[in-house]
């Protein structure tokens, strides 16, 4: 068995194949270390925005977090720690960036192909490669013109010094909102090129004391009842996303006052104040971003970009001289392969299939790919709670259908198509009332403006349809070739 990635899901599922007595699986990482997200993403002020608790992985509690929020060090400590405690590390490939996965019909295995040109086998394949592991760039012209440094927020480069620097801050999504109020105080002048305003709550963000944090590790279930209050409060919020979205007047009012209490000009506030829906794109949630717009040295520019120059970035109204940029542009969200090359029954390409926009039964098993399992694949996006909730799910559900492969001794599982059909039908049907299907651009939606991204109702729906595979669901093949490894 092979896992591609080890961050959160790829670590969750290393562990659920051990939970269910697998041994024979290697985990195939292209970077040098691991952590995912939280290796790549260490931005000045990255943090996440679930709670700790609610973030971390239900069965590996950790009672220290110093606040409710975790700064990513603290994430990326966390997965580190799991990883040697569950003894994966020693199971890691680093440096192996996996460009091509083929399905062998005759051997039942999946051959796979580095980008230096080194060859696995495995009979299973898990792809835990992660939505948010490739930086997206906008697509501005002249920006290879430009003569100063520029770079994404997922690629920091922490040896440009912006201290007295003009600098170009292009997006104010999530990434954004946490390393602006960071540089603010340090540079001369800060341009934040904004396309669309985003609703922002206050973070409800404090350190846990010593005393809560002894308490965590020494009170027989205190971690569980802390985690279980914030999971149903989250989970709760999901009516006003789906069913009652008039809910969300209250909320936008809250956002208004908060942006109100840093943003004393009108004409600045009217500028930041969104024209859709509360709910349409991602909440984002920032104690000090509207404080840092409001000073001296930031300028807010709504206008669309026009080009890039090699000293600075222009609209079709001025041209702003900088001497750096920074882009806070998100991630390729839709590419669930990583930029792999997945060849299933036939020689049939993934992406091929998806030309229509990317599907799979419950985000996890796609119809001619036989023992192909992806983890926070289409539609296994949350809008209202933890991600954590859908990985624990799916890696779940993936290590039983392994199991169940191995324990008949079987060559092949792969979900019917008329039952990945009919779940997908289901899914954009519920899809279509909700508030992220209001009318806003998201990235929710693919650039065909179908919604590939979220899961539709209750975190806790999905984890009751990922309890256990349905055999009716999937056509199990017989092994008539063994391969000689159990790679």
């Amino acid at each position: 068995m092979a896992i591609i990635g080890s961050g959160l899901s790829g670590l969750a599922m290393a562990a659920e194949l051990q939970d269910a007595g697998i041994e024979d699986f290697i985990l195939i990482e292209r970077a040098s270390s691991l952590g995912g997200t939280w290796r790549d993403n260490h931005y000045p002020g990255c943090a996440c925005d679930i709670p700790s608790h609610l973030y971390s992985l239900s069965y590996a509690p950790n009672p220290d977090w110093s606040q409710v929020f975790a700064p990513q060090p603290e994430i990326r400590a966390y997965l580190e720690a799991f990883a040697h405690r569950r003894d994966i590390t020693p199971r890691l490939h680093f440096g192996q960036n996996i460009v091509e996965a083929s399905w062998d019909e005759g051997a039942m295995v999946w051959a796979l192909r580095t980008a230096t040109g080194d060859t696995f086998t495995a009979t299973c394949l898990v792809s835990a490669v992660g939505g948010l592991s490739n930086p997206a760039y906008p697509t501005i012209p002249g920006r290879a013109c430009f003569a100063g440094p520029q770079f994404h927020s997922a690629r920091w480069d922490h040896a440009v010094d912006l201290r007295g620097k003009r600098v170009a801050v292009i997006g104010t999504g999530a990434s954004a909102i946490q390393f602006v109020p960071q540089i603010q105080p340090v540079v001369e002048r800060l341009f934040l090129f904004q396309r669309t305003p985003a609703w922002v709550l206050p973070r409800p963000d404090r350190p846990y004391s010593a005393l809560e944090r002894r308490a965590f590790a020494r009170i027989p279930g205190l971690r569980w009842l802390y985690r279980q209050s914030m999971y149903w409060r989250f989970e709760g919020r999901l009516v006003a996303f789906t069913t009652f979205p008039s809910l969300m007047n209250m909320v936008e009012r809250e956002c208004l006052r908060h942006m109100a209490h840093a943003i004393h000009d009108p004409a600045l506030r009217e500028r930041l104040t969104p024209k859709y829906r509360l709910g349409c794109k991602r909440v984002l949630i920032s104690n000090d971003f509207y404080p840092a717009v409001a000073r001296p040295n930031v300028e807010l520019i709504d206008q669309p970009i026009d080009h890039i120059l090699e000293d600075g970035v222009s609209t079709h109204t001025r041209h702003v001289p900088v001497d750096a940029i920074i882009y806070g542009t998100g991630f390729t969200v839709h590419n669930y392969l990583g930029g792999m090359i997945v060849r299933g029954r036939g020689g049939s390409r993934l992406d091929d299939r998806w030309r229509e926009g990317a599907q799979a039964y419950l985000g996890t098993t796609v119809a001619g790919f036989p023992n192909l399992f992806l983890l926070l694949g289409p539609n296994s996006g949350l809008g209202h709670n933890s991600l954590t909730v859908m990985i624990e799910g799916q890696a779940g559900y993936a290590a039983q259908a392994i199991a169940l492969l191995k324990r008949r001794g079987l060559g092949a599982i792969e979900v019917l198509p008329e039952v990945e059909a009919k779940f997908n039908t289901w899914l954009q049907d519920r899809l279509a009332d909700t508030v992220w299907d209001s009318g806003c651009r998201s990235w929710y939606f693919d650039e065909r403006g179908k919604n590939t991204t979220l899961w539709p109702t209750f975190a806790t729906t999905f984890r009751i349809r990922t309890a256990r595979p349905r055999e009716r669901d999937y056509r199990l093949q017989a092994r008539h070739y063994r391969a000689s490894s159990g790679r």
